[in-house]
């Protein structure tokens, strides 16, 4: 069956419906955005019928449930019709017509270069009848007043402020265009000499907007709520996708409750944000309104599914635990408001469980994407996450994430897997989850590791840090200086310029491999030495004064071969190093990375 009709219908018989209200915009529409040269431009192209393209409107009635707006401009009084159609693409052309056309206010546009203006328009008639290219110079805009001044607005041009000026001066207004009938009166009555060059203009001109037939595509009330999102993407000629909280923010409106400010908060109407709130943990900065949306849905599909297994259905017949859209879109009020709290929650917790990680900065987050499912399981295991047992599973569960790279990229399925199967897991110590079973380490990825934007070279910096590294110059653990707000930066150990006298690839010193994270104090004082020199500099340091061995220790808690980095060999240190940050990374995932024990043949990492 098919889900919509194509038709043509009259663009006077449209803009009528629009003004009395029959037709509306869905809240989630932006607004009129467009400038006096587009609507110039409009206006022309309807006068010389070509084609301005089709609209998309649907029936009102259906699952697709929406706060309704009327379009710009116009005032629906209280015993306006109710809306029978929505507006999903053609707002900015049936706006600009509207506008124009069908109001008798001033258009509020602005300039092409943004100001705002208000104008209105007008056909110069003479010039208009000359047809084809003269019809662009035969508009005119004029200010509220409906005046043309110069100099500064000190001369008067042109008068256009009483029908009696418009008549005699042969400029039509376009405000008029559908029903002329009281211009038509003036004209006669006061230049009835022109009523023969005006028939000519109506016939030519006024016809064509007349009978312009408009190209309509109509879905029917039966769409889905889906459907229409996903119609209104691909059709979004501005080319901004339609955000979920969008849609859903029209959605719970029209029940009377308002999400956006639920999210955002309103000082005016004195709610506080959900936001502002999570921003608080700074980790949770980029937390955005999707992930708290999928979090709650993925609680609520799973308490569906566990009430429809307990009443006996088969697992086939269950629906699953979902984050995709289509869940989202079918969260009832009531279920949203039955899990915000406890995902709020959740995500409190999740801040906690990441400091437990080391991780605290925003910029230190290896993957926002696992936010979402980790709030949901600690809304429901509140302060049992904490148990030793639980714990242990939360962390390997999370560092196979993030070091098997598993949350890149489109990850609702993994998600809502993720929830059902951890706090599965929880339960019976064999149901391991997809997650942790599918993560796979290659030890050859270390020596690929280049960006600090990558979620494994993030998540291989903080396992460093949360073993404890100290800081070459400073007699403190980087954590605690991180807290300090002393500058630290990842930096390298054998410096780049040695490293390119020594003809060593870019691609070999570049990698995580030969990274760690540095105090900016201690790199100036590296700069671009042997290791062997700058060691010896940073030990004999006033501030510093190490022994040989307390140099070692720090050495090690970075995972550092001291002996190789005495004696300056590169390639021995590549190879301790890289075996050292493997064994931390097997540490974290639980399990043995892909070919282990390939530390002991021979690399490419060519001089």
């Amino acid at each position: 069956m098919s889900t919509f009709d194509s038709t043509k219908r009259l663009l006077p018989e449209i803009l009528t419906e629009i003004a009395r209200g029959k037709i509306q915009l869905p809240d989630f529409q932006r607004g009129w955005v467009w400038d006096d040269d587009h609507i110039r431009s409009l206006l022309v192209s309807v006068a010389r019928s070509f084609p301005v393209g089709a609209v998309m409107l649907l029936e009102t009635g259906g699952e697709a449930r929406f706060q309704l707006r009327a379009v710009e401009g116009v005032v629906l009084p209280g015993s306006a019709a109710e809306a029978e159609l929505l507006i999903l693409d053609g707002q900015q052309r049936l706006t600009t017509l509207t506008q124009v056309l069908a109001l008798k206010s001033a258009v509020k546009t602005r300039t092409d270069k943004g100001k705002a203006i208000e104008r209105h328009y007008y056909w110069h008639i003479p010039t208009a009848l000359e047809g084809g290219d003269r019809l662009d110079d035969a508009i005119l805009a004029l200010e509220p007043d409906r005046i043309l001044r110069s100099n500064f607005g000190r001369d008067t041009v042109l008068d256009l402020s009483s029908p009696i000026k418009e008549c005699a001066q042969l400029y039509f207004p376009c405000d008029q265009i559908l029903n002329s009938d009281a211009w038509e009166e003036a004209l006669q009555e006061h230049a009835s000499e022109h009523f023969g060059l005006y028939m000519r203009f109506r016939k030519d001109v006024l016809g064509a907007f007349r009978n312009y037939q408009l190209p309509v595509i109509q879905l029917h009330k039966a769409t889905s709520k889906e459907a229409v999102c996903l119609v209104f993407e691909k059709v979004n000629t501005g080319g901004v996708p339609l955000n979920v909280f969008e849609l859903m923010t029209a959605t719970y409106a029209a029940d009377g409750y308002n999400l956006r400010d639920d999210w955002y908060g309103s000082k005016q109407r004195n709610v506080q944000s959900r936001q502002e709130r999570l921003c608080k943990e700074p980790v949770l900065q980029q937390v955005e309104t999707t992930d708290f949306l999928q979090a709650v849905t993925m609680l609520h599909t799973l308490e569906k599914r566990q009430i429809d297994l307990a009443a006996g259905k088969k697992d086939k017949q269950v629906a699953p635990v979902s984050a995709k859209r289509v869940a989202i879109l079918a969260l009832e009020l009531p279920d949203y408001k039955k899990w915000a709290a406890p995902v709020e929650q959740g995500f409190m917790l999740v801040a906690k469980f990441l400091r437990k990680e080391h991780i605290r900065d925003p910029r230190e987050l290896p993957y926002r994407t696992q936010l979402a499912p980790l709030a949901a399981v600690l809304a429901i295991l509140k302060e049992r996450w904490l148990e030793p047992m639980i714990h242990a599973k939360l962390s390997r569960w999370y560092w196979c994430g993030v070091l098997g790279e598993l949350y890149g990229g489109a990850v609702e399925t993994r998600i809502a897997n993720d929830v059902e199967e951890l706090l599965g897991w929880v339960k019976d110590e064999r149901a391991v989850p997809r997650t942790v079973l599918e993560a796979t380490f290659s030890p050859d990825r270390l020596d690929r590791l280049w960006s600090r934007l990558s979620a494994a070279y993030k998540g291989i910096n903080m396992l460093v840090l949360r073993e404890g590294a100290e800081d070459f110059f400073w007699k403190a653990k980087i954590q605690e200086l991180d807290q300090e707000d002393i500058a630290l930066d990842i930096h390298h150990i054998f410096p780049q310029d040695w490293c390119e006298k020594q003809g060593i690839k870019r691609a070999t010193y570049n990698a995580i491999v030969n990274k760690t994270p540095i105090s900016y104090k201690a790199n100036r004082m590296i700069g671009g030495s042997a290791p062997s020199a700058y060691l010896s500099k940073l030990q004999g340091h006033k501030q510093v004064q190490l022994s040989d061995e307390g140099m070692n220790a720090l050495l090690t808690s970075h995972r550092i071969d001291a002996n190789a980095l005495r004696a300056d060999d590169f390639e021995e240190f590549y190879q301790a190093r890289k075996a050292a940050l493997l064994e931390l990374i097997e540490g974290a995932m639980g399990k043995a990375s892909m070919a282990s024990g390939i530390m002991n043949a021979d690399t490419d990492n060519d001089y």
